[in-house]
């Protein structure tokens, strides 16, 4: 073997050993989310804006759509494709996140404790996602249907003459809106004082109507924004 062909054999065997070796990565995010539209592009603007301060690394990946009428889908399909985004990484992450919303599954509970026993980190919401992003408005404790929270958002969106005035879960600029009054800060303070009566250990997520955890994810990403 000449020279040359000794030098291309290390090379490509020192590119697979590179591959199979997963680095620690400091500050770094895996957010899997159910939908494939206000969540990830939500958490998407956050990331646009954190890469542009300051860097880091931030990956979110999108589930499709999960149907709500229950043909073969529930929540614990996340927790599977967490794994194998975490198990295919390049990298080891210091955050894994799971974004998803009780709607009708009857898996939400469970899907929430396998989660958190395989060390992910879980941001759920009761009913839906839109109930977080009401809170970036106003303070409620009320047990709506997810249709009357996106009706609710509507409200909101004509009474501050935000983008069309109407609420619909393909905007682009969903972060830049319900934040336009210092939302995602109010947004945070009205999840901690709803989740604040919020005990696992005797209520179980699914009863607690409406709540979410979403503000933890947040806060831990608005920290580099902050800075």
């Amino acid at each position: 073997m000449g020279s040359d062909d000794l030098f291309k054999k290390k090379r490509e065997e020192r590119k697979k050993r590179n591959y199979g070796y997963k680095q620690p990565r400091a500050n770094s995010f895996l957010i899997v989310t159910e939908g494939a539209r206000t969540e990830p592009l939500y958490f998407k603007e956050m990331q646009m804006r954190i890469k542009n301060k300051m860097g880091g690394s931030i990956d979110i990946y999108e589930m499709p759509i999960i149907d709500i009428s229950g043909e073969g889908c529930s929540t614990t399909a996340l927790i599977e494709k967490a794994d194998q985004l975490v198990s295919k990484a390049r990298l080891i992450y210091q955050n894994v996140w799971i974004v998803f919303d009780k709607d009708d599954f009857g898996d939400f509970d469970s899907a929430i404790k396998e989660g958190e026993s395989r060390g992910y980190h879980i941001a759920w919401s009761n009913q839906s996602f839109e109930y977080w992003l009401f809170l970036h408005f106003e303070y409620s404790d009320s047990a709506l249907h997810r249709n009357e929270w996106n009706d609710k958002l509507t409200g909101l969106f004509k009474k501050f003459g935000l983008g069309k005035e109407e609420y619909h879960k393909n905007n682009e600029q969903i972060y830049q809106m319900v934040d336009s009054y210092g939302g995602v800060d109010l947004a945070i303070k009205n999840a901690k004082r709803r989740m604040s009566g919020f005990n696992q250990s005797n209520c179980k997520p699914s009863e607690y109507d409406p709540g979410t955890t979403v503000h933890l994810l947040v806060e831990d990403l608005k920290k580099f924004l902050d800075e």
